[in-house]
């Protein structure tokens, strides 16, 4: 990992500039039109004022390795602190840079609520496009020359300084790479109590599609940071012995965790279970992952008949490398009693129907969704399955947008910001692509089309923009009237990812706890893509 832009070729880089314009949502290639004006939403930068807790989760651009960053800094509305820290974890570092101070940075805010934040440490320097769906929350992509990725930055309501704080029961999920290069995927749960001693803890892991489920946590006890400063917990799993991670506390609700002991390279989120259960109703989901030369974004519906792992009428759109189904995929799914519990909540839920490639799923019920992981030998896929308590989002509104995917050439991540008028869309995107440079103010314009009668999926279509296949469809499952996740359905790019109601208000609008899903591959996966 470099901690400025690799250098390359002329030749090279007028290749993958050409094909990022020639690939991306950019109405000024094919559908003419100025730069894009930024939609006004409110945003200054006083909107970015207090603790937050940021995380990205993506790719190193030197050399296609996992770059896994998470951290906490202080910003007063105008400028960026000295004190705050990050983690970045790279498996082809030469001294791991865990808990770094950042020693400087700055950052400035867009009226559409998109900006950028510049951060020092030892390791060097870090760009991050953020898009802001309130002072509270907004969405996170890596754009440098270090590499690319995704992930969110949270205000911390309250400063942490007791591990009574955190008293409570956990649920995780977490993705990465092994040692081995091989997709690394765990799912799990642990109750800490108000020493921060650890116990009853159980998780499973999809390494390489070679699942180890049911595994048993034994006792650790957590010790917690100050300051901006990480907090320490070891999951001592049995099966891959001792993992440590630094965490991140967003509140007594949501922690960023990341792994600092190069013994497999993971990162993700771990949210309460207080007040968590298995959902009954209508559900919508999202998992990405992959095995070998295959990448795999899912997404869909599904009915939970009983709030105990059986579900009904389910519909999956699927994307694996450019292999699209060209219509969605039905499936169930029924409980498998036998391989669920002991604890967490952990049910296990065999598929039926359609449903591809996975056979099987274990579930952990928490604030942040119903946790999934692949547990069967087919491929490794990660997600999340959330209550579906609207089945449309607002008109005349302002939606931030994070999208992290892979478009044959290597991963990619995009920050977007649009307005809705039925039925159209009107914003801004910003891509950065593996090995390419990051790209800022593409017009982002299309219309979204729901599903008739409406069921809370519906297709944004960005037509007229110079893609390989001509135009960007993206696949949504609506959340409630705030909260919308996606799949991107192209032969040439998939991904990802979610966009969420803006309100530029102090306190108007909750802090989500939707996570970021990663983007789990080996360094080749993406050879395999179609390209026309």
């Amino acid at each position: 990992m470099n901690s400025h832009a690799s250098p390359r070729c002329a030749g090279r880089l007028l290749m993958a500039l050409a094909a990022m314009i020639c690939t991306i949502f950019i109405a000024g290639c094919g559908s003419g039109g100025g730069p894009a004006i930024p939609n006004n939403q409110g945003f200054t930068n006083g909107s970015l004022n207090g603790t937050y807790v940021f995380s990205s989760q993506g790719v190193d651009d030197e050399n296609g390795a996992p770059l896994l960053i998470a951290g906490a800094f202080v910003s007063n509305g105008s400028t960026i602190q000295q004190g705050g820290t990050m983690d970045v974890v790279d498996p082809e570092a030469t001294s791991p840079p865990y808990a770094q101070p950042i020693t400087s940075g700055n950052y400035s805010i867009s009226p559409d609520g998109r900006g950028k934040i510049n951060l020092t440490s030892s390791v060097g320097s870090f760009t991050f496009d953020i898009v802001l769906s309130s002072p509270q929350h907004g969405l996170v992509s890596e754009f440098d020359g270090n590499g690319t990725g995704s992930g969110t930055i949270d205000l911390q309501p309250t400063p942490i300084t007791s591990l009574n704080q955190l008293a409570g029961p956990y649920a995780f999920s977490l993705g990465g790479v092994d040692t081995s290069d091989n997709p690394f995927a765990t799912v799990g749960a642990f109750a800490l109590d108000t020493s921060g001693n650890l116990s009853n803890g159980v998780q499973d892991f999809n390494d390489g599609g070679f699942p180890y489920v049911q595994n048993a946590i034994s006792a650790t006890t957590a010790v917690l940071g100050t300051g901006t400063g990480p907090g320490s917990l070891t999951l001592n799993t049995g099966i891959f012995g001792a993992l440590t991670f630094d965490f991140y506390p967003i509140d007594g609700t949501h922690l960023k965790f990341i792994e600092t002991d190069d013994t497999q390279f993971l990162a993700g989120d771990v949210f309460t279970q207080t007040g968590a259960s298995f959902p009954t109703g209508p559900m919508v989901f999202t998992m990405s992952g992959g095995l070998g030369q295959s990448i795999i974004f899912s997404g869909g519906l599904m009915t939970s008949t009983d709030g105990l792992g059986d579900f009904s009428n389910g519909l999956q759109d699927l994307n694996i490398t450019g292999n699209l189904s060209p219509e969605p995929l039905p499936f169930a799914g029924a409980l498998n009693a036998a391989a669920s519990g002991p604890f967490g909540g952990r049910v296990v839920v065999n598929l039926s129907g359609s449903f591809q490639p996975a056979s099987q799923l274990v579930m952990y019920p928490s604030a942040g969704g119903l946790l999934m992981m692949e547990s069967d030998t087919a491929s490794v896929t990660l997600g999340a399955a959330y209550a579906q308590t609207d089945t449309a989002f607002a008109t005349a509104q302002g939606y931030g947008l994070n999208l992290s995917g892979d478009n044959g050439n290597g991963p990619l991540n995009d920050i977007a910001q649009f307005d809705t008028s039925s039925p159209n869309i009107n914003g801004i995107l910003d891509e950065n692509a593996y090995q390419a440079p990051p790209v800022y103010g593409l017009n982002l314009v299309g219309t979204y089309t729901p599903d008739e009668p409406p069921t809370g999926r519906g297709t944004i279509a960005v037509p007229s923009i110079a893609t390989e296949n001509g135009f960007l469809t993206l696949e949504y499952y609506v959340v409630n009237a705030s909260t919308i996740i996606f799949i991107e359905m192209d032969e040439t790019q998939g991904g990802i990812g979610t966009f969420g109601l803006q309100n530029s208000a102090e306190g108007g609008v909750k802090s989500q706890s939707l996570m970021v899903h990663p983007v789990l591959r080996s360094r080749g996966a993406h050879s395999a893509w179609k390209h026309k």
